[in-house]
């Protein structure tokens, strides 16, 4: 197996509950209902690259446990090449979803054997990243592996690509320094900035900023590309003027978001940057700005399913959606 992409994350069982409203402190509600399934955003990514047709490969930790059994079999039953690290003594990570009933969601998450991904059994899958075109990597796990991660794509001469998500506490300049593109919502975005330089914004207001002023605050990232994802408010996408990747006719632009009827959009992010990393492999793929509507598309029809990884749309959905809404980048 040569993939073209290799994710480096996590991997969590899911255990979901809908509900009209969320529960307000010491309040008890009843469920509308209950689905559990696979998840974690390495997996999430990994599977929404999966199936857009490209060959993937995903490095994670499971513990020694019933449910590092489940992830096996729907890894297995996917087709999903995956090199798992078995922890011994360890939990399989885990996340509690709340969605509400406009599909908004609140997410508890015992990373447990994700947080113990070895850096050196990330080395050891170097044949892996021999072939990839993509390295994609979030933080759901230890910095180590990620670090490791990074530098391989760089050793390998693959794009190097970053979902800071969470926010970690060891994240760096270092860190950021060594991706050519993040891919932050907004939350995640000015988390970065107070970090890096002590900047303090409200996300909330974040997409009413000029493209400029945007553009500006981006580029105090150490990072060529960065794509803040707004919601439906769309994308914001800011080059460095000598790293405009496919060609990108200019520095800074908006991609407008891709109209879908939400239902839970516990896994967007995850089929967005899973998506991107998909058509950044693609030998014979378009322009940047088309690459970043396409994975726009794939995040929308993503929250139109109950589910995390369960919820990836196939590349053939996503033709299928964009040709019937007339939605062209």
């Amino acid at each position: 197996m040569h993939p073209a992409v290799v994710v480096v994350g996590s991997y969590n069982q899911d255990y979901a509950w809908r509900s009209d409203c969320l529960p307000q402190p010491g309040e008890t509600r009843r469920a509308l209902g209950f689905a559990t399934g696979p998840g974690g955003k390495g997996y999430n990514q990994a599977m929404a690259c999966h199936r857009q047709g490209v060959p993937t490969c995903l490095i994670a930790a499971l513990g020694d446990d019933t449910l590092a059994g489940l992830a096996r079999h729907h890894a297995e039953h996917e087709g999903l090449a995956c090199r798992w690290q078995i922890v011994t003594g360890a939990a399989t990570g885990s996340a509690c979803v709340l969605i509400d009933a406009d599909g908004q969601n609140r997410i508890l998450v015992h990373l447990a054997a994700n947080e113990r991904l070895d850096a050196a059994f990330v080395r050891a899958a170097r044949a892996d990243f021999a072939s990839a075109r993509v390295v994609l990597a979030q933080l759901e796990t230890g910095i180590a592996p990620v670090r490791a991660a990074l530098c391989l794509a760089r050793d390998h001469g693959a794009l190097a690509l970053l979902n800071p998500a969470p926010v970690h506490a060891e994240l760096d300049h270092m860190l950021l320094a060594s991706c050519d593109l993040v891919t932050p919502n907004e939350t995640e975005f000015v988390a970065l900035l107070s970090r890096l330089d002590g900047t303090c914004l409200d996300p909330g207001v974040l997409a009413d900023g000029t493209d400029a002023e945007l553009h500006a605050l981006a580029r105090r990232l150490p990072v060529p590309t960065v794509v803040i994802t707004l919601g439906a408010r769309g994308c914001f996408v800011s080059h460095a003027g000598s790293a405009r990747l496919r060609g990108a006719d200019a520095v800074a632009y908006r991609v407008p978001a891709f109209p879908a009827r939400s239902v839970d959009s516990s896994g967007a992010g995850d089929a967005f940057s899973g998506a991107l990393a998909a058509e950044l492999a693609r030998a014979a793929g378009g322009t940047f700005a088309m690459a970043v509507a396409w994975a726009s598309a794939a995040a929308g029809l993503s929250t139109e399913r109950v589910g995390a990884a369960s919820a990836m749309p196939t590349r053939d959905e996503v033709a299928a959606r964009r040709h019937a809404t007339s939605v062209h980048p």
